[in-house]
């Protein structure tokens, strides 16, 4: 986080997460050209590196961003790839400036060769559009690098602040648009020049691989979207307290589906929103750390009694009543104002009906 939105300063663990992530982008671009070189071209007509250089940055651009779509449903299936989320907004940056050189190469080839005019022709002559075999593959690749260039320019928190997080959220679902021109600008232009048909089927295979995850990420959080039947006084039934995590959550549904993490911290309870005012992560799925519940996408904090980020942050969320009722722990659905302080249930304490 960063006041003010000022600059942000790079800890070890951001260091380690750009350092791997700028080391397999530089180990896939080298063993790409390597075994497109010696490998995998024709003996008697090897691949140019001039050539080589440019699929190794656009299919390192398209694996990045199979990978960036994967980790959300990843994360939801499995806690242990909860790192990944740290820093993502980076890993899509990185995405750009890998797509951004394949785009920027491919332009210097045909202007080195006096052909930028074939290249203006080819794309925008309407009858090419009419068949596969011209069809001007480019174009969804051009489209796709636009949509990225507006994602990457939008990542710093400033935008996210000036647009609000759900219209933030909502601008960069565009990347699932730019994902669907890629597949094509790959497949297209693979059928253009293999006859083999197993190169073009494995964007198509990426594309699918990435579809299943997060249906699968879906499926099986249908149940918690439907929200659980309150009680008749209101209160909705979380379960045992001590099936609560120490450290972590238990996320419930309201009626409405509006998401609640119920956190136990050693023997307290609170409950907050599921919805990080960041970004919306969901806070439920991140740790109690030094007191506060830390989301798992880029860290914010928020203090369980109030909802409200450690100084010198201002951030706040919604917070909820919580109490025990015969050893199980209840949430009154009705969410309290962001920053409103609320009693925690103790577990040391006689369990009663009375709101915590």
């Amino acid at each position: 986080m960063s006041p003010g939105l000022g600059a942000l300063h790079w800890n070890r663990t951001k260091l380690v997460y750009d350092a791997i992530l700028g080391a397999c982008v530089l180990i896939y671009i080298v063993v790409f050209m390597a075994a497109g070189r010696w490998w995998l071209s024709p003996p008697d007509d090897p691949a140019t590196w001039e050539m080589l250089r440019i699929r190794a940055f656009g299919t390192c651009a398209f694996v990045m961003l199979t990978v960036v779509l994967a980790i959300g449903p990843l994360a939801r299936l499995n806690r242990r790839f909860l790192p990944l989320l740290y820093n993502r907004r980076h890993f899509g940056v990185l995405t750009f400036c890998v797509a951004a050189v394949h785009g920027w190469l491919n332009i210097e080839y045909f202007v080195s060769r006096g052909q930028w005019q074939l290249l203006v022709d080819f794309v925008t002559t309407p009858a090419n559009y009419a068949t596969v075999e011209h069809f001007p593959y480019d174009t969804f690749g051009i489209l796709a690098l636009l949509v990225m260039f507006l994602m990457a320019a939008t990542s710093h928190d400033f935008w996210l602040h000036r647009l609000s997080p759900p219209a933030w959220k909502a601008l960069h679902m565009a990347v699932y648009v730019a994902y669907a021109m890629l597949v094509l600008h790959v497949a297209l232009g693979v059928m253009q020049t293999h006859r083999s048909a197993l190169i073009p089927v494995l964007p198509g295979l990426a594309a699918a691989a990435v579809a299943a995850l997060h249906l699968i990420a879906g499926w099986r959080e249908r149940a918690l979207d439907r929200g659980l039947r309150p009680r008749e006084d209101g209160w909705i039934a979380v379960g045992p307290a001590f099936g609560i995590p120490d450290g972590g959550a238990r996320i419930v549904a309201a009626p409405g589906g509006e998401r609640i993490a119920v956190f136990r911290d050693g023997q307290r309870l609170g409950a907050i929103t599921n919805l990080c005012a960041h970004q919306n992560g969901p806070l439920g799925e991140g740790r109690i750390i030094d007191g506060c519940v830390t989301c798992p996408w880029h860290g914010f904090q928020y203090r369980l009694e109030d909802g409200t980020a450690p100084p010198p942050y201002a951030d706040k969320v919604a917070t909820y009543r919580v109490r025990i009722n015969g050893g199980a722990v209840e949430v009154d659905p009705t969410p309290l104002a962001p920053g409103t302080r609320v009693a925690l249930a103790d577990l040391r304490q006689p369990a009663d009906r009375s709101s915590a």
